[in-house]
């Protein structure tokens, strides 16, 4: 192996730049030479790219987004595009292929894999919905965006004895919910996995009111609309309720610390598998180890919420 390519794919999550920075060099370092390319499969139907040296990746560790750009690609699904793509691949003398991004993005380097090219995934992206990895880059940071987001506004709810419902990002997966609201101290945490009542959390806002100047509501995007859960408990409680849709500043900002070193490991781990010549899975963290799961392993199983969590939150926000 000589020559490998990488991309970014699917929505952006801090981190992602820092990873770039790290695949790139630690592959230089290894002597071989990396090609980016721009706008993830889109790029590599386009043959859109350019090659990364160790100043083209200089100062980028604490930005976030990403240099390489993230677009999607419909044609990319089709047996053309994806014929087009490894056309460019062969074009470009690219010997393994490095993809950032999640779900969608690995089945795309998936079906890379089965046509005969060695893809390795780098699992990125700020829900941590990834199954076999406890963290995916950017989840550190967006829950540390939401933390700072959520203590400004706890000041005015409290300022002004309000309730507040707040809305994070999560359309399939609470998993950021659980985890920001139990970092922020909410008092209750909708999602997706968890049928809620409206009616019992109103009646224990009513019994828990006194003495308390704030109420915040955590409610993850797939679990239901801001508006309609505001709606419903002020007529409920008939009092003042605010909402605010945090949205995608939820995905910027500079990787965290955490962030960056993950970023730096599993840059370092995909070369190294690529260089033993193996293909069709992503690294992962699992405890403090770095390990390799198999692309089938993440399309076959699903991240559950830490119920444990989840209870625990409620149970401190008493």
């Amino acid at each position: 192996m000589k020559r490998i390519g990488i991309l970014t794919s699917g929505g952006d999550a801090s981190g992602m730049n820092p990873t770039i920075r790290a695949v790139t060099r630690y592959a230089i370092y290894k002597g071989l030479e990396v090609v980016g390319f721009y706008e993830g499969f889109k790029g590599l139907i386009e043959n859109n790219c350019v090659t990364l040296n160790l100043n083209s990746v200089g100062g980028i560790v604490d930005r976030g987004g990403t240099i390489l750009y993230s677009a999607r690609s419909e044609f990319f699904k089709t047996r053309e595009g994806q014929l087009k793509a490894i056309e460019n691949l062969k074009k470009n003398c690219i010997d393994g292929l490095v993809v950032i991004g999640g779900d969608g993005s690995f089945r795309g380097a998936h079906d890379l894999h089965l046509q005969g090219v060695k893809v390795v995934g780098i699992p990125a992206t700020i829900d941590n919905d990834i199954p076999g990895t406890d963290y995916s880059i950017g989840f550190d940071t967006a829950l540390n965006v939401i933390k700072d987001l959520i203590s400004k506004i706890r000041d005015t709810a409290t300022s002004h004895d309000r309730i507040f419902v707040i809305e994070v990002m999560g359309r399939s997966s609470g998993i950021i919910a659980v985890n920001a609201g139990l970092a922020c101290g909410a008092d209750y945490i909708l999602i997706p996995e968890i049928e809620v009542d409206l009616i019992k959390i109103a009646e224990a806002i009513r019994k828990h009111r006194e003495g308390k100047r704030h109420i915040l509501i955590l409610v993850a995007e797939g679990a239901a609309k801001a508006e309609d859960v505001a709606s419903s408990i002020k007529l409920l409680v008939g009092h003042e309720v605010r909402v605010s849709v945090l949205g995608h500043i939820q995905r910027g900002g500079s990787p965290s610390a955490l962030d960056r070193i993950l970023s730096a490991q599993f840059g370092e781990k995909a070369i190294d598998v690529l260089l033993e010549g193996k293909s069709d899975c992503m690294v992962a963290i699992q405890g403090t180890e770095i390990k390799i799961v198999d692309f089938d392993y993440v399309f076959e199983n699903r991240k559950d919420v830490d119920r444990n969590l989840y209870n625990l939150a409620h149970i401190l926000s008493l």
